[in-house]
């Protein structure tokens, strides 16, 4: 995230070059998570064509980009990242959730209908899930963007979660996954989510990634040589998310509001990584890769 790492060992030099010639490889252990990843994304391409999406492709969606982040942790970082991963986020998300659910504390006063399949503690599987799937990029991001100062990754990590919230909370509401008592007040554009929404996720979000950072190593294994960046995958799939996010909403599910309020405060992180990552000297993104030290700097669904 060992002697449990074998699936992802190094393999001879030749293979290497055989996979990519003239250019930067892709090292076997790197592919695993490169491919989930792509059918998560495969997965919510569709999601326009059904009316915002049907169970099994909700479903699709969250169990390939979750797999895709724990398989990302383990061979970027090994095994027992992955597992901190799956600990912090996944348990950690269930816990707020089903205390929310009885409680009301820290979201605010919800319910699930039902619709989103098996539940485990009154809450539907399918969100520990979620919370794992975004909270390995948003772990990405704020290292990326909050340097080796921990309060600053616990809080840009904070504000990538919430503001993700922000295009999630209307979809699934939209579908009928879950209702609100008191949904007032709320962002501008947006009537059918409360504000308390958004500050419980900023506590939970800030006590789950600052957890993260200081429990899984900024550096790679050092299992490769010539590979991908160290985080290509999260950080690919934030953006990915930030992006369909916005034309998903403006063009296909009938709430321009929400693409534009969501693409404002969502863009509040996503541009500012963008900009990082361009402005990046190219010696220095090619460095981040899996086993070079860094700097500190690089780095359905919950409600």
């Amino acid at each position: 995230m060992t002697s449990t790492s074998e699936p992802f060992a190094v393999v001879p030099r030749r293979a290497h070059r055989s996979a990519h010639r003239g250019g930067r490889a892709v090292a076997p252990h790197r592919w695993p998570a490169l491919v989930l990843a792509a059918g998560g994304v495969l997965a919510q391409m569709a999601f326009p064509f059904t009316d915002g999406g049907t169970l099994g492709l909700t479903t699709a969606s969250v169990v390939l980009l979750a797999a895709a982040a724990l398989t990302d942790a383990w061979a970027t970082r090994g095994p027992v990242a992955a597992a901190t991963l799956a600990a912090v986020a996944g348990i950690g998300g269930l816990v707020a959730e089903a205390v929310g659910v009885r409680t009301g504390f820290p979201f605010g006063d919800y319910a699930y209908t039902g619709t989103l399949g098996l539940e485990v503690l009154g809450v539907p599987a399918l969100v520990p899930l979620a919370w794992i799937m975004m909270a390995w990029p948003a772990l990405a991001v704020a290292r990326r963007l909050g340097g080796a100062r921990p309060w600053a990754v616990a809080l840009v990590g904070a504000a990538a979660l919430t503001a993700w919230d922000v295009f999630l909370d209307p979809q699934m509401v939209d579908q009928g996954h879950w209702t609100w008592a008191h949904p007032s007040p709320g962002l501008p554009g947006i009537d059918d989510v409360p504000l308390t929404n958004y500050a419980g996720w900023l506590l939970v979000s800030f006590l789950m990634v600052g957890a993260l950072d200081r429990l899984v190593p900024r550096d790679g294994t050092g299992r490769t040589g010539r590979d991908i960046p160290l985080d290509a995958v999260p950080l690919a799939v934030y953006l990915w998310t930030y992006g369909s996010s916005v034309l998903a909403h403006a063009v296909f599910f009938g709430r321009p509001p929400v693409a534009l309020v969501g693409g404002l405060v969502m863009g509040l992180v996503a541009v500012p990584l963008v900009v990082r990552l361009l402005r990046e000297p190219a010696g220095r993104r090619a460095g981040r890769r899996t086993g070079d030290r860094t700097d500190g700097g690089s780095g359905a669904v919950p409600r």
